[in-house]
């Protein structure tokens, strides 16, 4: 009999009682995780979101509400499972799990929370990092998610004036009600580029309506002059442009707006 034949088995022990032991703990942990209270789980996605592991986060408070659905840290984790899937990209888990919270708990003192976070969701939304990197014009993208984030904030202003949220959500639905009328000018100015004039003036006229104050107002005025002086309707035309002037005093400038260098390109 050679040597290696007896170290052989030797080794087979060894490796076998490894697996033995590794396995024993697998299963120990697993024991463990399914005798966990809700308090435990709750305080390990707290722990998570802490540490900013918000995908160990939604997974610690989606076994909370699956395993406990009834208990009170179930329902104190509802607010943070919307701000763990909001960290964790996570876009329409994060609008589902806000609206949720809405319908279920409309008297609730934290439901401003989510209607705030609604609104954030989507505000971040309109634009990845490659566009905000090169500061990519975002006036012709039609701006949907610019509209559901500037409604998710107005719910919140009109239904509860006094949140601490509200401050924050005011800022961010000046720059949504700007993004919102540059869009309705981009389109008055595609309308007037392609002799469209009926159309560019209805664009027009609503941003002037629906967004006065805003940049693209300036804008707006001048198309709706080209597109009266177009449709020989020279009385309305005339009209704007003393509205024009007492607001924008000087000489009338270009209606396109100079492109940025990649629009010159692409």
């Amino acid at each position: 009999m050679r040597l290696r034949d007896l170290v052989q088995p030797g080794r087979i022990l060894v490796v076998a009682l490894g697996v033995a032991m590794l396995t024993t703990g697998c299963r120990s942990h697993r024991a463990a995780d399914a005798k966990s209270g809700p308090e435990q789980i709750y305080a390990k996605a707290q722990k998570a979101i802490r540490s900013s592991s918000y995908a160990e986060a939604v997974k610690q408070l989606e076994a909370l509400q699956s395993r406990f659905p009834f208990s009170e840290p179930a329902r104190q984790a509802q607010l943070d499972l919307i701000y763990a899937y909001y960290k964790n990209h996570e876009v329409e888990p994060a609008v589902d799990a806000a609206d949720t919270f809405i319908r279920e708990n409309p008297t609730n003192p934290r439901v401003d929370y989510a209607y705030y976070m609604k609104g954030l969701v989507y505000f971040e939304r309109q634009s990845n990092w490659l566009e905000r990197k090169f500061r990519v014009d975002l006036s012709q993208r039609p701006p949907v998610n610019a509209k559901k984030s500037f409604d998710a904030f107005q719910q919140l202003i009109e239904k509860f004036p006094h949140s601490q949220y509200v401050g924050d959500a005011q800022q961010r639905m000046v720059f949504l009600r700007n993004r919102l009328a540059d869009f309705e000018l981009h389109v008055a100015l595609y309308y007037m580029r392609r002799g469209a004039y009926v159309g560019a003036l209805n664009r027009a006229k609503y941003c002037v309506e629906n967004y006065d104050g805003s940049p693209a107002v300036k804008g707006s005025l001048r198309v709706m002059i080209a597109a009266y002086y177009s449709l020989n309707m020279v009385d309305l035309a005339k009209n704007v442009e003393l509205v024009y002037a007492d607001n924008y005093p000087g000489p009338l400038a270009d209606l396109e707006p100079k492109k940025h260098w990649y629009q010159r390109i692409f």
